[in-house]
């Protein structure tokens, strides 16, 4: 079948399905399926027939109109360009077009725009935050989010059953961009935990997540977004109307203090990307391992006390 036979509805969701099948996450694969349809709308023309004329008009949409920053542009063609790689590799195009206009305009962008930093707050205003922060499940995301430094989508895959009281450990769902799946928490975040818990099962949950909503069910990405957002901006960490990214306190600031704060306080760096579970780069990485007995003993050492109530 070639691509004129397809609409572009059917073509994006037969490319969504091979990133599936290449093991692509979830979120991947979602951040995926919204950009091209962005894209879709904004075109309206089948995709085979898209011209670098095209491209550049979508490019300064994209920055006049919808007020983009570089990375999301860069962000943006790196999907468009994966996406015709995908229809040159089922035969349905002879050409990718975004190369060409990517390298031209867009990679520039970042030597154009200085380096982005992400918010680092200290360990009191982390205190402040999870102390005056007044629902338990919204205090509990948070310090769980601190203290184990865990990405937002593995905290919402948690269930009660993948959390080791004893040896205060979470076992987390394997995940694409994860290595190392165990993470350890302290006493103050076992107890919020716990607090957390007690309160979760009366409500009578229809799941076995740790984190629910009110009627029961798993919560989700933007829940968990605007929680730490809520909290942080009450306190002053968070300015929603900033256009710097270090004016921003998102739940991967959370990830960001962890990491840092370890480093400060003495992990060694090969502890904390264990933690962390970033990715293995080199062969010998594989042949590497870590005493779990010794990095959590390393980990309760070097984790800040926050002082929770």
């Amino acid at each position: 079948m070639i691509a004129q036979e397809l609409s572009n509805s059917a073509l994006i969701e037969s490319f969504l399905g091979d990133c599936k099948l290449r093991g692509m996450t979830y979120d991947t694969i979602r951040s995926y399926r919204s950009a091209l349809r962005i894209f879709n709308d904004f075109i309206k023309a089948p995709f085979f027939k898209v011209t670098k004329e095209d491209l550049r008009d979508f490019l300064k949409y994209l920055r006049e109109e919808r007020h983009n920053s570089p990375k999301r542009i860069e962000n943006y063609f790196a999907t468009l360009s994966s996406f015709y790689n995908y229809l040159i590799y089922e035969e349905l195009v002879d050409r990718n077009p975004v190369l060409p206009v990517r390298k031209r305009y867009v990679r520039t962008y970042k030597a154009l725009d200085p380096p982005a930093i992400r918010k680092l707050i200290s360990v009191e205003e982390m205190s402040m935050l999870v102390n005056s922060t007044l629902s338990i499940r919204e205090r509990a995301i948070i310090t769980l989010l601190a203290k184990t430094g865990i990405r937002r989508g593995e905290l919402l895959s948690i269930d009660l059953e993948d959390i080791n009281w004893q040896e205060q450990r979470i076992a987390l769902k394997p995940k694409a961009k994860r290595s190392n799946r165990i993470v350890f928490f302290d006493d103050e975040c076992a107890r919020v935990l716990k607090r957390w818990i007690a309160l979760r099962n009366s409500m009578n949950p229809k799941t076995r997540a740790l984190f629910v909503s009110e009627p029961g069910n798993r919560i989700d990405r933007n829940t968990v977004y605007d929680m730490v957002t809520k909290n942080a901006e009450r306190v002053g960490l968070h300015n929603p109307n900033s256009k710097r990214l270090e004016g921003h306190f998102s739940p991967h600031c959370c990830r960001h203090w962890f990491t840092t704060w370890l480093l400060r306080n003495g992990m060694p760096r090969e502890y904390v990307k264990e933690l962390r579970g970033d990715a293995r780069n080199e062969a010998i990485d594989i042949y590497y391992h870590i005493d779990l007995e010794d990095l959590r003993k390393t980990y309760l050492a070097c984790m800040p006390k926050l002082g929770i109530d």
